[in-house]
């Protein structure tokens, strides 16, 4: 089950990201601006972030391995049409649609996930399960520069697709993994509203928004960023960026997991915690990689940065089931991607790109990094909460 659904994850990130290698591509041939550029991202997270709190809500009460296999299913199909586009428009709108498909998969998988498991092993095993977040990503920046570069943009986008109608039959048979949950009561569309009641919910979630703004927005960039500062092809840009983010990327998410359960047996508050130190050393070192001029260096502080960066993936994944029931974990998970999103990387990209066309894609990506430090302060804000808030769930 973890390594079927660790796959589609890959999956599912890697056709989020392709696009962002592509951009210098698609800008060429659609005359796309940096602002236009900018919102197919915000096209897909708007969709997704608001896509999610019906989904989690309808999940709760059915079949959730119904809901896993749809979204796959969808979001591949939309992933081919943004191949098909023929205009800016067209490609906004396949670009919107993939985030329906992946709404069902991100709202509903990390609660079946950690429902398989022990409490004690829930911040190892959602660590492992968000490594496809940067392993992901990087598969896409790396198979969208070097696809695109050889066979063209539309290409690119119609082969990425294609394993996902595989992995969307394979879904079916996985099972449910708490029919005790269906037979309590089911909270009502009010729950949503209850859940930020509860301090440390609503603190993970904001430190999770002040992150993925500028997390997202780097995402989006950083090629773009090689691209212009350093002169580097399409193709090198994303594979460099790629395997930079596959590294740190597997070593942070897995060491911040396994950290967080070691913690765990002296502190209750171990998931914060960890989660907070990565943040507030990574912040100093983003800020660094992007003002370096010597591409070496650049991409070595890159590297340590997205390393503590992605300590917290578990851990706060692991806080949001830890204080939650769970006949409403898909709705806290739907919850989070709402708000994350919303005021994280639903808007991050237009308006790192906005900035870009005004002061330069320099300055505008050195602006977004400082919401990390509000990240970290935020986590370590919920140390204050966690263990109470804990014992209710």
């Amino acid at each position: 089950m973890l390594a079927l659904l660790l796959a589609v994850n890959l999956l599912n990130y890697l056709d989020r990201q392709v696009l962002y290698s592509l951009l210098p591509l698609i800008q060429t041939d659609l005359f796309l601006t940096d602002a236009q550029a900018g919102k197919l991202a915000s096209a897909f997270m708007i969709v997704y972030m608001f896509a999610a709190p019906p989904i989690g809500y309808w999940a709760d009460r059915g079949s959730r391995r119904l809901w896993i296999a749809m979204g796959i299913a969808l979001w591949s199909l939309a992933t081919a049409a943004s191949g098909l586009a023929p205009g800016y428009r067209s490609l906004f709108a396949a670009r919107a649609a993939v985030g329906i498909g992946e709404s069902c998969y991100g709202a509903i998988s990390p609660s079946f996930i950690a429902e398989h498991f022990p409490a004690s092993k829930r911040g190892s095993v959602l660590a492992v399960f968000s490594m496809a977040i940067p392993v992901g990503s990087a598969l896409g920046y790396i198979a969208g520069g070097s696809l695109g570069e050889h066979w063209g943009w539309r290409n690119a986008f119609f082969l990425v697709s294609l394993p996902g109608l595989a992995l969307a039959l394979l879904s079916l048979a996985l099972s449910e993994p708490r029919s005790r949950a269906l037979s309590e009561p089911q909270p009502g569309p009010g729950a949503y509203l209850d859940l930020f009641s509860v301090p440390s919910f609503l603190i993970v979630t904001l430190a999770g928004a002040a992150m993925t703004f500028a997390l997202g927005g780097f995402a989006v960039w950083m090629p773009s960023f090689f691209h212009r500062e350093w002169g580097w092809g399409v193709g090198r840009a994303g594979m460099v960026f790629g395997a930079i983010t596959v590294a740190s990327g597997i070593a942070g998410s897995l060491a911040g997991g396994w950290l967080a359960d070691w913690a765990l047996k002296f502190t209750r508050k171990a998931y914060f915690l960890v989660s907070g130190l990565g943040l507030f050393i990574g912040l100093p070192l983003a800020v660094a990689a992007v003002l370096c001029p010597a591409p070496s260096v650049s991409l070595g502080l890159l590297f340590g940065a997205e390393f503590f960066l992605f300590l917290n993936m578990g851990p706060l994944n692991a806080i949001i089931v830890s204080v939650t029931k769970p006949s409403c974990r898909s709705m806290a998970f739907a919850a989070n991607i709402f708000v994350i999103h919303a005021l994280g990387d639903a808007i991050s990209p237009a308006i790192i790109g906005e900035l870009s066309d005004h002061f330069g894609l320099k300055i505008a990506l050195l602006m977004a990094s400082s919401t990390l430090g509000a990240a970290a302060g935020l986590c370590f804000w919920g140390t204050r909460h966690y263990e109470r808030d804990a014992s209710y769930a």
